[in-house]
């Protein structure tokens, strides 16, 4: 027989809980006596109280019936004692559990709803702590700092860094950390797991946060908003971390000095510089490597792999970063301002460079010589003159480089390649810096300021070499004599008296020059561009 259950409803006959029955029933064991729903039974059943009737715990009785015992009280998956939701929000299921024969009831939906946002849970527990990321409330706190938070499991974990437990290791590599969870997405970089599949395509993640970021690609949703610039971003971690930019928090302190991060992976980063340790290592070359993710991007010079691709043309980067840089020249956004002269800049990293010409800071030191920079690119061009090493060499004519950049300027001279256009003209050139100087003839844009007179150039490094007037400085010495020059391009014309070479060679007939300017010259009288000058073919002067 069918036993009626009311959940948190009284029966038609009241039960008088105060007052004992001469017979009562225990849980899983029947009674002799047949009851039936909402008809009073000759024997008052009370919850706790022996019945006159013999019977003992986990005994099955002649009829083998299930009851539950108190017919208003309903016993849930969840342990905590909260008033119940509509049943309609839940499935209930009958199981016999071993002998006992309880009634549970299981609840295949979450019907506890947050009336703010609309999250959902099956325990009204879990709903309690959601509740905290709209209150604030953050009860649990650190006795030995400031740190207080909304879980007690956080407050363990935060713990732990000023005890420094790490309890859980990787059998593996000996890998330590403070939390399980770490470990477990620590072990799939032995186990290649990538258990988050992407159902719009065929990426596979080994973190959820990293599919949740690359679903956003498909959806282009960005729902978390910065109220100070309008920076959107798809996480919201990636918000907390962009607004300390505006807060200048870094709550990130080195230990052996004075630095400090607003991110924990640049402390990282920076600790490895006192410890000298490169833990990635390239099975190609022997590259080592501070960052995973260095030694990642740098794998991609040997497969040749450029993943990102642009959407408006046919260029394709194998850093994310020289993507981002190069939709900004379709677009001509240039986020990144100065806020001394209002230079503005497509990258921050060229914003941070620009910056020392303000500040003229040279951390880059020469150590062979007085040489600093404020580049390293700068520095690594410099000392490959100490050591005269030019690695790189047109297989056309034989020129040698020490930069790869310089040799690959250099290969536009066979090819006739300038893949620099102006948009307000024809003008095309084979280098950027030279598109930059021109446009700057339409613009009249000279952004690039001397402090001591106010000069303006139009490039950076005619304002380098022009403040050299002021300071006196000439760094490019002879290694023959005593000569020194503010600019390379002089001491490259001085050493040509050492050498006798005459470089610059005219394709119509024998003559040669020391200098470019003089080689021009000579060019106008093949053309009759001056028919007043005749030429002495190989003297390199000009008789009327």
């Amino acid at each position: 027989m069918e036993c009626t259950e009311y959940s948190g409803q009284e029966m038609d006959h009241p039960e008088q809980s105060d007052h004992e029955s001469d017979h009562t029933e225990h849980p899983g064991k029947e009674s002799g006596h047949t009851e039936h729903p909402g008809k009073e039974s000759g024997h008052t059943e009370h919850p706790g109280k022996e019945s006159d009737h013999k019977g003992h715990l986990g005994k099955e009785s002649d009829s083998r019936e299930t009851q539950t015992t108190d017919m208003g009280l309903q016993q849930e998956t969840c342990d905590v004692n909260f008033p119940q939701p509509d049943n309609t929000s839940t499935s209930q299921v009958q199981e016999s559990r071993g002998n006992m024969g309880r009634r549970v009831v299981k609840q295949t939906e979450k019907p506890y709803i947050c009336e703010e946002c609309g999250y959902r849970a099956d325990c009204k527990a879990h709903l309690f702590r959601h509740m905290r990321t709209h209150t604030g409330e953050k009860p649990y706190k650190c006795d030995q700092c400031d740190y207080s938070a909304a879980l007690k499991s956080n407050l363990v974990n935060h713990i732990r860094k000023h005890t420094g437990e790490k309890p859980y290791m990787c059998g593996e590599c000996g890998y330590r950390t403070i939390l399980k969870s770490d470990l477990s997405r620590h072990l799939r970089t032995h186990t290649g797991e990538k258990p988050y599949k992407c159902d719009q395509c065929d990426y596979s993640a080994a973190r959820k946060h990293n599919l949740d970021s690359h679903i956003t690609q498909h959806t282009g949703d960005k729902p978390f908003t910065c109220g100070e610039c309008g920076y959107r971003t798809a996480q919201r971690c990636k918000l907390s971390l962009h607004m300390k930019i505006h807060t200048g928090e870094k709550p990130y302190k080195c230990d052996q000095c004075d630095y400090s991060a607003a991110y924990k992976s640049n402390l990282d980063k920076h600790l490895r510089k006192h410890t000298g340790e490169k833990p990635y290592m390239c099975g190609d070359c022997g590259y080592r490597a501070v960052l995973k993710s260095d030694l990642s991007r740098h794998l991609r010079s040997h497969t040749g792999e450029k993943p990102y691709k642009c959407d408006q043309c046919d260029y394709s980067a194998a850093h994310k970063s020289n993507l981002d840089s190069h939709l900004r020249k379709h677009t001509g956004e240039k986020p990144y301002l100065c806020g001394e002269c209002g230079y503005r800049a497509a990258r921050k990293a060229h914003l941070f460079l620009h910056m020392k010409t303000h500040t003229g800071e040279r951390p880059y030191k020469c150590d062979q010589c007085d040489y600093s920079a404020a580049q390293k690119s700068n520095l690594d061009q410099h000392q490959a003159k100490h050591t005269g090493e030019k690695p790189y060499m047109c297989g056309e004519c034989g020129y040698r480089a020490a930069r790869k950049s310089k040799l690959l300027v250099h290969m536009r001279t066979h090819t006739g390649e300038r893949p620099y256009k102006c948009e307000q003209c024809g003008y095309s050139a084979a280098q950027k810096s030279n598109l930059d100087e021109h446009v700057a003839k339409h613009t009249g844009e000279k952004p690039y300021i001397c402090g001591e007179c106010g000069y303006r150039a139009i490039r950076k490094s005619k304002l380098v070499i022009h403040m050299r007037t002021h300071s006196g400085e000439k760094p490019y010495k002879c290694d023959q004599c005593e000569y020194s020059a503010t600019q390379k391009c002089t001491l490259d014309r001085h050493r040509l008296k050492h050498t006798g070479e005459k470089p610059y060679r005219c394709d119509q007939c024998g003559y040669s020059a020391t200098k470019k300017s003089n080689l021009v010259k000579h060019r106008r009288k093949h053309t009759d561009e001056n028919p007043t000058c005749e030429g002495s073919v190989g003297t390199g002067r000009l008789e009327k």
